[in-house]
């Protein structure tokens, strides 16, 4: 059970991003009051979570709809995230964890920004549900691990709401460089978790026999 956890901690706080949310979502909410930017936040979060546990609970029926297997989704899931882990190594930015440029300059513009973008893509973008639906995927329907899973996306969603919270305070702490060291640190994790996935994906096949 603990295993299950750390993976999905893990996970969850590379794809969800906490730290950067919390620094965009400073940045585009300087004009706003702290009243605003506290009911943002908490809007946001909300919005973040409920779309997320709804990949969780119904995202492996909706594979199952589709016809697709859990080896092609812990592959493809892999594959995903390992692009995602290569981003936060080499400090880059995708639309699979945070806005495009044409997403962030429509975002300036709004005034309030708890659905678009704080809600999604920057909380619950493609990375964070594809992780959502793969991991809860690989439970194999047992209960206690399910709930460990879910138990952990609502602990990072949580870190998540407090460092939105206190977003203009935490830019002023870390600044860019302590931001890219923890970005950093999570991605090398999170490229170790996505050649695992693809290793059991491709084993879990069956097109390719490993020895032992």
């Amino acid at each position: 059970m603990l295993e299950i956890a750390a993976i999905a901690f893990t996970t969850f706080f590379a794809t969800v991003a906490p730290v950067d949310s919390a620094i965009m979502f400073a940045a585009l909410t300087t004009e706003n009051t702290p009243a605003e930017r506290k009911s943002m936040a908490i809007r946001g979060v909300s919005i973040a979570t409920g779309l997320l546990l709804l990949f969780a609970l119904f995202g492996e029926a909706l594979l199952t709809r589709l016809g697709i297997s859990l080896a092609a989704l812990t592959t493809a899931g892999g594959i995903l995230l390992l692009l995602m882990g290569i981003d936060l190594v080499f400090a880059r930015s995708s639309g699979a964890m945070s806005t495009t440029r044409a997403e962030s300059i429509e975002a300036e513009d709004r005034q309030d920004i708890s659905v678009f973008p704080l809600a999604t893509p920057l909380l619950a973008g493609p990375g964070t549900m594809g992780a959502v639906i793969l991991i809860t995927a690989n439970t194999h329907g047992d209960i206690k691990q399910i709930t460990t899973v879910v138990a952990m996306l609502l602990l990072v969603m949580a870190i998540s709401l407090v460092l939105l919270l206190v977003a203009g305070k935490l830019e002023k702490v870390l600044g860019v460089t302590g931001m890219r060291v923890i970005n950093r640190v999570f991605g090398v994790l999170l490229c170790s978790l996505a050649v695992q996935f693809i290793f059991n994906g491709i084993h879990n096949s069956g097109l390719v026999q490993f020895p032992g």
